[in-house]
């Protein structure tokens, strides 16, 4: 017989019309407790710093721009995107975080791309704060409904697009994490801000989720192994979320003493696949277990997770979270018997929108009765727990971040020497996948060097979507309508044996 949808015991969500989601988050704390810390362990802003200062944003942007415009965030993990941040949302405005380190051209296709009414960088904070008045401000009622962000991916139906997560959606799954007793934090808490907040792991997964605890976050700028875990130490953190690759660094950095995780009482992965044999390592070495979960942008963006139990499955993504519905799902659109492997269909209030002004891809991964097919296939335990064993996409996560073959191989044929290319993923035992490109020459006695290729890259695309190595080929396995087999090219780099 088909197996039942996979989700948990219901957890009510209410979601009152009017919320604000910048409103909740500011309000998650106690007025004199810290909100923010730097790496020394020292206070940033407080919880009344919040309130008031992104009082004064929010009078600036309502000034200069319209309810509803995008407001374009080029900022790295600093006190100024959090105060951008949350200043957007309480304005009505929708934030747009882009990747402060990737190329001018990326970045400016992306502000095209969603018609951004502003571009805030850490000197336009300042100018915004010094002409806004706490004095004016008045509160702005929303709908659940209403677009809260727009964040860039290349999700589960090709290019990257602007995924719309709306104040209903980033709440409701903030809500669904809290229903889980291990991952709730207290007001005592430190969050390692480490993710980058560009990211929706970074965005709501570990700030969305502290603020609205009440708790404090670490915010790390960017990531080097001993740092990160001298500001662990020096601010007391508790809880880390990490994609696969930072754990793989600090169990290869000699450096980092055994003891170096004694204050953390929580620690939790996604974004990429964490090997059995990493989380086996970090918990002998440091006494930590490292927690997976799975989960996407699309959905806000975490669907199941291991930390609903102390003991870890190897493996397993563990069971969905209290109001997310799942189901494992066949071709035919079925539900798979019990044990066998069906794409993941997740449903419930943290589910986004759909893609920025893109109905079309909109409707070919939202189904009319509200399901989200992510392109991810896997299979149940008689409890529930999952396990992922496939990609029905192309889509490559390095280190929890989405490469759209695409977008890579159209950037290697603008290059003069290079008359074809094909890019797929191999394993990575650090970031789950890198990049590897197949390339035909358009000179075959005078091929462009590695370094070539990858100087000509860096102008155009972000870091984590260059290839880690190149592949010179004659030619590229293809269809009869000359379609590239990527099947093809991943079994000759041992990604996919089937």
């Amino acid at each position: 017989m088909a197996r039942p949808g996979l989700d948990q015991s219901p957890c009510t969500l209410v979601v009152f019309p009017g919320v604000n989601l910048g409103e909740v988050l500011v309000a998650g704390g106690d007025p004199d407790r810290p909100a923010l810390l730097d790496e020394t362990g020292a206070t940033t802003l407080s919880y009344v710093d919040l309130e008031l200062r992104t009082r004064r944003l929010a009078t600036a942007l309502a000034a200069r721009t319209q309810p509803g415009d995008r407001i374009a965030l080029v900022l790295a993990n600093r006190p100024e995107f959090v105060l951008a941040y949350l200043a957007a949302l309480r304005a009505g405005r929708i934030a747009v975080p882009i990747n402060p380190g990737a190329p001018e051209a990326e970045i400016d296709g992306e502000l095209r791309a969603v018609g951004a009414a502003m571009r805030i960088d850490a000197g336009v904070v300042a100018e915004l704060e010094a002409i806004g008045s706490e004095a004016d401000y008045v509160a702005v009622d929303l709908d659940p409904s209403d677009t809260a962000v727009c964040l860039f991916t290349s999700g589960t139906a090709g290019a990257p697009k602007a995924a719309m997560l709306t104040h209903g959606s980033l709440l409701a799954n903030l809500e669904q994490v809290r229903a889980v007793e291990r991952l709730t934090l207290r007001a005592d808490d430190v969050a390692l801000g480490v993710l980058p907040l560009f990211h929706v792991f970074g965005l709501n997964v570990v700030l969305g989720n502290a603020l609205h605890c009440g708790a404090a976050v670490v915010l790390v700028e960017a990531f080097h192994p001993a740092d990160a875990v001298a500001a662990v130490r020096k601010a007391g953190v508790t809880m880390i979320a990490g994609v696969p690759a930072v754990y793989s660094a600090w169990l290869a950095s000699d450096a980092t003493p055994s003891d170096a995780f004694a204050s953390v009482r929580l620690a939790v992965s996604g974004a990429a696949a964490l090997s059995t044999s990493l989380q086996e390592q970090f918990a002998s070495r440091f006494g930590v277990t490292v927690h997976d979960g799975y989960g996407l942008t699309e959905a806000s963006p975490i669907v199941s997770t291991t930390a609903v139990d102390r003991a870890v499955r190897p493996g397993s993504i563990g069971p969905p979270l209290p109001g997310v519905e799942v189901r494992l799902v066949d071709v035919d659109g079925d539900d798979t018997l019990e044990g066998d492997p069906g794409e993941i269909w997740v449903r419930g209030p943290n589910v986004f929108k759909g893609y920025w002004d893109d109905p079309a891809q909109t409707a070919t991964v939202l189904t009319a009765d509200g399901w989200l097919r992510t392109g991810d296939v896997a299979v149940a335990d008689s409890d529930g727990w999952l396990t992922l064993v496939d990609r029905t996409k192309d889509l490559i996560i390095v280190s929890g971040f989405n490469v759209y073959p695409a977008e890579v191989e159209d950037a290697l044929r603008m290059y003069d020497g290079v008359a074809n290319a094909a890019v797929v993923g191999e394993p990575d035992e650090r970031s789950g996948e890198h990049v590897v490109a197949f390339v035909i020459a358009s000179d075959t006695n005078d091929p462009p060097t590695a370094t070539q290729l990858i100087a000509h890259l860096r102008r155009r695309v972000a870091r984590y979507k260059i290839p880690a190595r190149f592949e010179f080929v004659d030619e590229l396995p293809q269809t009869f309508t000359g379609k590239v087999l990527r099947r093809a090219l991943r079994n000759t780099t041992g990604t996919d044996p089937a």
